[in-house]
């Protein structure tokens, strides 16, 4: 991987005489492919540079700079700890302004706290226009206080949804890196869902509350509107370390309507080519789309409701016609009867190669009774539904992630 190192942070004016700072590196961060250098401190990327010079796309730069699945890790005595941060926060034009991001605090893996940064710069995204200006603004602090006097791992989760600089670490005992190696690397890659769009808070996205479960240490390379099955997505994950490695593979191919049946196979082939370029042997999964209805026969491209904007709410349609599947147009049923077809196919040949149907995550009976609240991205229960599913039959017993019983 390539991260950068010793990055020097500022020190609190404020606050008790004994705090310490200690220099955020990338030594401390989990779930980070790199850090970058700013005027204020550092940012965490899902994307070396490498990848992310390969693509001028807005989306893709502001999904992979949220730092799902990222943490701050430390081994410490410290009975209070304060993290400067300045987050971006993302207001779409018209609709109701979204919650401050949360940051979670696990004390030895358990939820143990949370807080908010209220400031931060704006990204305003006028969706009907698709323009977007930021507007400035102070960083904020989030303080933990009153926690065990004793040696203990504390993770700080990162907001899911905000971009997020980190400006200065403080605790009042000294730190150290948790030690690598402990638990397996589990790489993911997926959608907006897999990012975690409408979970609560960032340990409570399906493949973070999977994790947990399944006991590994997560990379989370879900970028919002940005599953496309990039060639530079898939040459991260083939140089990214990694012990358990999976793909869910679907809406943001129908709903960008990017692809049609023809690439689309070759394109999946691609990917897995490339990610086994990597990982030659290590379990591979892929995962088909969770039940979407105005997608399952519906083509892309999807879009904004602007009745429903109009009014305050966010919701998405698709704009596609039916009638055109026959021309090759994806829709989420084409795309899981062809995963399915290519993976039986290829698993002869490759007998760590994996599938899960997306409709035993989340199907048509789990949407009547936890609906889609914008029609596309599950709230905080179905996330919790579906990473529970996810790590019964990939981490559980017989699964492709299941801890080797020796």
């Amino acid at each position: 991987m390539n991260r950068e190192h010793d990055v020097p942070t500022s020190r609190a004016t404020t606050g008790p005489a004994d705090w310490i700072s200690t220099p955020v590196t990338a030594e401390l961060m989990h779930g980070a492919l790199e850090l970058e250098r700013t005027e204020r401190g550092v940012r965490p990327h899902r994307l070396p540079a490498r990848a992310r010079a390969q693509c001028a796309d807005s989306q893709l730069a502001t999904a992979e700079a949220q730092p799902s699945g990222v943490r701050v890790v430390l081994r410490t005595r410290a009975t209070a700890v304060e993290l400067d941060t300045l987050p971006t926060k993302v207001v779409y034009r018209g609709a109701p302004r979204r919650p401050d991001g949360v940051y979670d605090l696990l004390v030895d893996r358990t939820l143990a706290a949370q807080d908010s940064v209220a400031g931060g710069d704006v990204l305003t995204v006028d969706m009907t226009t698709g323009s977007a200006e930021t507007t400035p603004g102070p960083a904020g602090t989030v303080r933990f206080s009153g926690l065990p006097d004793r040696v203990k791992d504390l993770e700080i989760w990162l907001p899911h949804n905000e971009l997020t600089e980190l400006v200065a670490l403080r605790t009042d005992a000294p730190v150290q890196p948790v030690p690598p190696g402990r638990r397996p690397v589990w790489l993911h890659h997926g959608s907006s869902i897999s990012q975690g769009s409408n979970a609560a808070s960032p340990s409570g996205t399906w493949p973070a509350l999977a994790s947990a479960l399944g006991g590994t240490e997560l990379i989370n390379l879900g970028f919002s509107g940005s599953a496309l099955l990039d060639a530079f997505t898939a040459r991260t994950m083939r140089d990214t370390p990694a012990d358990l490695i999976s793909v869910k593979i679907g809406i943001n191919l129908v709903n960008s309507d990017g692809m049609r049946l023809r690439t689309f196979t070759s394109a999946v082939h691609g990917f897995l080519d490339t990610i086994r370029e990597g990982h030659p042997t290590a379990p591979l999964l892929v995962v088909s789309p969770i039940f979407c209805p105005i997608h399952e026969d519906t083509p892309g491209p999807g879009a904004f409701d602007l009745d429903a904007l109009r009014v305050g709410e966010v919701r998405f349609r698709a704009t596609g016609d039916p009638a055109e599947r026959s021309a090759g147009k994806l829709t989420l049923t084409v795309i899981r009867d062809e995963l399915a077809r290519i993976l039986r196919r290829r698993a002869d040949g490759d007998p760590n190669l994996h599938h899960i149907d997306g409709l035993d995550l989340y199907g048509e009976a789990d949407f009547a009774e936890l609906p889609l609240p914008d029609r596309l991205h599950p709230d905080a229960a179905t996330h919790r539904r579906i990473g529970e599913r996810f790590a019964a039959r990939a981490f559980g017993p017989g699964g492709p992630f299941a801890a080797d019983p020796a």
